[in-house]
């Protein structure tokens, strides 16, 4: 049985195909989507053809004998097949740095952006890197989120499990036994509560400061659904930094992020912030590579130096 792999374009979408061809003397140049007139897909190249007709057929799979081929397929004209770029991986995560901060998080059942959002850094970061200092970014009210961000892997739902009563508490014991001097607190968002889980969040940076005044706490907050006191709840509790992602630019806002989450709403969050609290530094962030332009670019960060945030 010989098969035939392409792509096809249909409505400005990227959609793949498998052709299935039983008589192996029949050579097309084109497969043909079943049901859909002249639409084709190209077929293999001669070089992709040769592959996989030396590759492991159906009878290996089945006998679970298909080892026995990979040293010589992965060979091409006598060398060694091609590897990522050293720049493009990452290790697996492992040491001891690594171990002790996982076995903590878990024991006091707390999340971690770090794992929930998938990072490829997380090994860096959690193994201490070159100066031995293990960083880890704390989420909390959970690992579920009520909104579904395009470019975000945590998990969603509507109604999310309650909230953890001791999970305040259970962080501020976490930073103290991994003698931090600054962490970073954010949150998935809780739109299923009343208030946007904002009292717990503020209860969580007034257990850190209490286990230890000098440790500095930015917190990476959602926008609270809008709701200002809740902004201003956790503004007022003893913080350090202020930080709320505007995520990406105006134009974009829409394809980006979760419907709930808008741009000048955003805004709004770091505007009241400073108005609150004029002396505390505050922070957003914008990623690139979505298909903003240079001036869209400039103008973002006009409108956040407009609400005085002193970090983008």
């Amino acid at each position: 049985m010989a098969a035939r792999l392409g792509q096809l374009k249909i409505w400005q979408c990227s959609r793949h195909f498998l052709s299935l061809n039983s008589l192996k003397q029949l050579n097309f140049n084109v497969s043909n989507q079943c049901g859909v007139i002249r639409c084709f897909v190209t077929k293999l190249s001669k070089e992709q053809e040769e592959n996989l007709a030396s590759g492991p057929d159906l009878a290996d799979f089945i006998e679970g004998d298909v080892k026995t081929h990979d040293k010589s397929k992965l060979k091409k004209l006598g060398k060694e097949r091609l590897r990522l770029p050293s720049w493009l991986k990452r290790e697996i995560p492992i040491g001891k740095n690594y171990n002790t901060l996982k076995s903590s998080l878990r024991t006091l059942n707390l999340n971690t952006v770090c794992e929930e959002a998938r990072c490829p850094n997380i090994g860096e970061c959690w193994g201490g890197g070159k100066d031995g200092t293990a960083t880890a970014t704390i989420m909390l009210m959970g690992d579920t989120c009520t909104r579904g961000c395009r470019f975000c892997s945590v998990k969603t739902a509507r109604a999310p499990p309650a909230l953890d009563p001791a999970e305040p508490v259970n962080t501020a014991k976490a930073i103290a036994e991994w003698g931090l001097d600054y962490v970073v607190l954010t949150s998935v968002d809780r739109d299923d509560m009343p208030d946007g889980g904002s009292a717990h969040f503020a209860q969580t940076v007034i257990e850190l400061k209490k286990s230890d005044s000098r440790i500095l706490v930015e917190c990476l907050t959602p926008d609270f659904g809008g709701d200002l006191s809740c902004v201003e709840r956790v503004a007022m509790s003893g913080l350090d930094v202020y930080a709320h992602n505007i995520e990406t630019v105006e134009r974009l806002t829409p394809f980006v992020r979760d419907a709930r989450a808008k741009y000048r709403q955003s805004l709004a969050v770091l505007h009241h912030v400073k108005k609150a609290i004029p002396a505390l530094v505050t922070k957003t962030s914008i990623m690139l590579g979505l298909g903003e332009h240079d001036e869209e670019v400039r103008q973002t960060m006009k409108g956040t130096r407009v609400c005085d945030s002193r970090k983008v």
